[in-house]
């Protein structure tokens, strides 16, 4: 089981990036996924996440109104829209697949995680 994000790199303030994760050795179509991320110095945190069918979503609070998190099933990937980034958003953000088919954005209820790609956002 493998996840791979992609899609980090360097942006200005109030730019965007998109990023992917995509996964391989199964399907993932039933459980929510999510991204995390961890800035230097700092613990892992919560970004998004979304169940099983997309259906449900939800975010931390620093990013609402400018991220999107979004899956496809058939592709088995998920992304993560990123507008209006700041400086704080800089980071390595990871992608995860849960055990179950919804997460709140408990870090305990991710099990399968990616390598994490690198967003730098310059002031």
């Amino acid at each position: 089981v493998q996840l791979q994000a992609s899609g980090g790199g360097l942006v200005q303030a109030g730019g965007s990036l998109r990023l992917s994760c995509a996964a391989s050795g199964r399907r993932f179509s039933n459980n929510a996924m999510g991204w995390f991320r961890q800035a230097s110095g700092k613990e892992r945190e919560f970004v998004a996440a979304i169940s099983w069918n997309g259906g449900v979503t939800n975010y931390a609070d620093s990013v609402k109104g400018r991220f999107t998190i979004s899956r496809d099933n058939v592709k088995n990937t998920m992304s993560l829209q990123m507008n209006g980034l700041k400086p704080e958003d800089t980071a390595i953000y990871y992608c995860a697949a849960a055990r179950r088919s919804y997460s709140g954005g408990s870090k305990e209820d991710f099990a399968s995680w990616g390598q994490g790609t690198l967003v730098t956002v310059s002031s």
